[in-house]
């Protein structure tokens, strides 16, 4: 609930965090980054030996950064900008004034991905989320009405009790509680007991079919029901979401993925480019000051056209042949093995992928993904002018606001008070985010201030817009398609035989090989944690495939999946 966003993990007694360890695999990819023995190491003869990596952004890079080091040649190929949803755009006027298209805010609990962000020095500071400590105001408006917040403590009862509620069908009917203490603790015989039990009785379950049959909001009615889809908890209101499997709520929420959130200063893009360019100190093979940018002679590969097997007659029975990956203006290469990272529906929309690749049973899953749409509208305003204080109420001028109007959610994104400031006008999703599709850029803020205007009567907003807007709607990018997978009811068989894809033991020869990497691929869609921890799946893989191992002091996630792995259902 946004009214009260850090009742949910933060401090506790215990003094352990809670972190990203996903109950459907709850594998310490964190502490499995931070051993000394690292990831492993693959046969001396087979140091220099090409991987092709398809996309460039999070995943794909921190795939090809990590077999950089293990002595590998990864050979990267993109098709539009490096960085892919991580996205950062600078207004054409003032180019130090970015704003973030796609991820803009990483979960303190994410550590596998923090791992990469601490490594390379990025600086971080708090994102200002509805009612965070880095908001000094939020306003809500529903149906006309509007409310004016410093703290929680600040909004009528009523929103106390629609928080109220979704903690009590939390913990009632998910087994809230004991779920984040096992995570606390990395017990992972308990995290497994209690998810797989849940994920039998609620695979069939939506979002909302899960609150409007919790007794706490039965109990609540439905006016609580419909304001905790228009405000939401954590970051907003999540009614975009309810058509989604309950399953990837809970995810969310057991790990504190919607809560102390943080950005990256100068923006997402930074941390991919960073990982692009960083030359690791234990690095096997490759002269020191090797980088991913330098063994590409600084630009990676182009677009991908078709992925397909060799055939080649030299091949012998029982090994996989090698994969050809064509560009689309005709170079052709063949890898021992391929990491596809892109979205995966590009597999079977741009890219011509043989369809013997993968077993069918993986392209129905490919094909069933279902991915959200997402829309953004940033303008560039003089100062922080919302930070005045308007003399007869002595509130601000303007606050991080959450509305049931066509904004939805509306973000102040401060650089300083001497220098210009951002305002994300609107950040929405799905049915929202289409009604945006068909228009530009100038006509989108004109509706989102028209809606703005109405929340904040007499506050001149146009008069400090400066520069041109800038604008996205992932799902109009050919080569994304939407912003990311949610897995609808009954899905998760299709993300089982996803995720799982990487240990390839019980494949035939003709559909080993390929590997799948990326946030879609993950338990936890649309979080960068889950590109860092299907890349480390794709390493390990590869590594196999290609006849190396894992350290015997550290072993890799393909060797927990019997014990760990996610429950099958049939």
């Amino acid at each position: 609930m946004a009214a009260q966003p850090a009742d949910f993990g933060g401090a506790h007694e215990s003094g352990l965090p809670v972190t990203m360890l996903n109950p459907d695999f709850p594998f310490s990819y964190d502490h499995y980054l931070a051993h000394p023995a690292g990831l492993g190491s693959v046969p001396e003869e087979l140091h220099g030996t090409e991987v092709a990596i398809i996309g460039a952004g999070l995943s794909g890079l921190v795939t090809a950064y990590e077999l950089m080091k293990l002595g590998l040649k990864p050979v990267v190929y993109e098709a539009d900008q490096i960085g892919g949803r991580l996205r950062t755009a600078a207004f054409s006027s003032a180019g130090e004034v970015t704003a973030d298209l796609g991820g803009m805010r990483f979960p303190e609990s994410g550590r596998a991905l923090y791992h990469y962000i601490d490594l390379l020095g990025l600086e971080t500071r708090e994102f200002p989320n509805p009612l965070a400590p880095a908001t000094s105001s939020t306003v809500i408006e529903l149906a006309g009405e509007k409310f004016y917040a410093e703290t929680s403590g600040d909004l009528p009862k009523f929103f106390h009790e629609v928080a109220a509620a979704w903690k009590a069908a939390l913990r009632d009917e998910a087994h809230f509680d004991q779920m984040q203490e096992a995570i606390r603790t990395r017990n992972t015989r308990r995290v497994k007991e209690l998810w797989d039990s849940l994920v039998e009785v609620f695979d069939e379950e939506s979002f909302y079919g899960f609150i409007a049959n919790s007794k706490a909001f039965k109990d609540a009615g439905f006016a609580h029901r419909e304001a905790f889809g228009q405000v939401g908890f954590g970051t907003g209101g999540w009614d975009t979401d309810f058509p989604n499997s309950i399953l990837e709520i809970l995810r969310v929420v057991y790990t504190d993925a919607d809560d102390r959130h943080r950005l990256i200063v100068g923006g997402a893009q930074r941390l991919p480019q960073a990982l692009w360019n960083h030359a690791p100190s234990d690095i096997v093979h490759w002269p020191a000051g090797t980088s991913l940018a330098s063994l590409h002679g600084g630009a990676p590969r182009g677009a991908v056209g078709r992925v397909a097997r060799s055939h080649s007659p030299a091949t012998p029975p029982g090994e996989s042949a090698p994969i050809v990956v064509a560009e689309r203006w005709g170079m052709e290469r063949s890898y021992p093995a391929v990491v596809a990272t892109c979205q995966s529906w590009l597999l079977s929309t741009r890219l011509d992928t043989e369809e013997a690749l993968f077993p069918a049973e993986h392209w129905t899953a490919i094909e069933r993904s279902h991915y959200m749409q997402s829309s953004k509208t940033f303008v560039m305003v003089d100062r922080p002018f919302w930070k005045d204080l308007d003399p007869e109420t002595g509130r601000e001028t303007m606050s991080m606001t959450l509305t049931d109007r066509l904004n939805r959610a509306t973000y102040l994104l401060d650089n300083g008070p001497d220098k210009p400031g951002v305002i994300l006008l609107s950040y929405t999703w799905n049915d929202d985010a289409l009604k945006w599709l068909a228009l530009d850029g100038e006509q989108r803020v004109e509706l989102m201030l028209h809606s703005l205007e109405k929340i904040y009567p007499g506050v001149d907003i146009r008069s400090h817009i400066i520069g041109q807007p800038i604008t996205v709607s992932w799902e109009a990018d050919p080569n994304f398609m939407g912003a990311f997978k949610a897995n609808l009811p009954g899905h998760y068989r299709y993300q089982q035989r996803l995720y799982t894809h990487f240990e390839q033991s019980g494949l035939d020869a003709g559909h080993r090989g390929i590997f799948l990497a990326g946030d879609d691929i993950s338990w936890t869609a649309g979080w960068a944690e889950g590109a860092v921890t299907t890349a480390l799946n794709a390493v390990w893989g590869v590594v196999n495939h290609l006849g190396g191992s894992s350290h015997p002091a550290n072993p890799g996630p393909g060797q927990f999946l019997a014990e760990l792995g996610p429950v099958q259902l049939d």
